[in-house]
């Protein structure tokens, strides 16, 4: 089993405070308890710029920290948040980091680099959310009907899933131009060390 790095368990660390951060700017809409929130664009993130392992474990974090009652969730915290309306998104979204980091470290940098992105983080940091968060939605707010739970809970949110996943594609391939995710999971060595050698980026 490859080892886990200090610089990738510290970066975790950051992406769990960017996470936490994040969810504090949220809008709430009349007709339903789901918030609008850049949560779903800090797991994006977080998966695109750590890879799977170390952006699993971020989001990860949050969510530990959820159960242990820190108000980490735009101010809620506690088991209470863990099986409430919201609770099918938040449980989603470790699975969504770390298919979003998986694909990510094999994307390569090229000129399809950002359609690539985009299209890894549309359909793994939205769309996979929503079947998961959808069926809980529905069963937490008693809503009888699949119109009512696609309203309450994802048709009204894709427009900003859209937008969230072109940003982070945006962000992350400008990102690695500088600093390639092969600095966070070493792969140039085959080993994921605390060794902090500055790694070339793909080409």
């Amino acid at each position: 089993m490859k080892e886990w790095s200090i610089r990738g368990l510290i970066f975790s660390a950051l992406f769990a405070g960017v996470m936490i951060a994040l969810s504090f700017m949220r809008i709430s809409l009349p007709f339903t308890t789901v918030p609008i929130t850049l949560q779903t664009l800090a797991v994006m993130l977080a998966g695109s710029i750590l890879g799977a392992r170390y952006g699993t474990l971020a989001v990860l974090i949050v969510i530990g920290l959820c159960a242990a009652g820190f108000p980490v969730m735009g101010g809620n915290g506690g088991m209470a948040v863990l099986v409430g309306p919201t609770a099918g998104y938040i449980l989603s979204w470790p699975f969504a980091a770390f298919l979003i980091g998986w694909f990510a470290e094999r994307v390569g940098q090229s000129k399809f680099t950002f359609p690539k992105l985009l299209a890894v983080n549309f359909v793994f940091g939205s769309l996979l959310v929503y079947p998961g968060g959808v069926s809980w939605l529905a069963y937490a707010a008693h809503i009888d009907t699949l119109k009512g739970a696609l309203t309450a809970g994802m048709l009204p949110f894709l427009p900003g899933d859209l937008i969230k996943a072109v940003l982070s594609a945006a962000v992350v391939t400008a990102v690695w131009q500088v600093y390639p995710i092969e600095r966070i999971l070493n792969t140039k060595l085959d080993v994921w060390s605390t060794d902090d050698k500055t790694l070339p980026g793909r080409h």
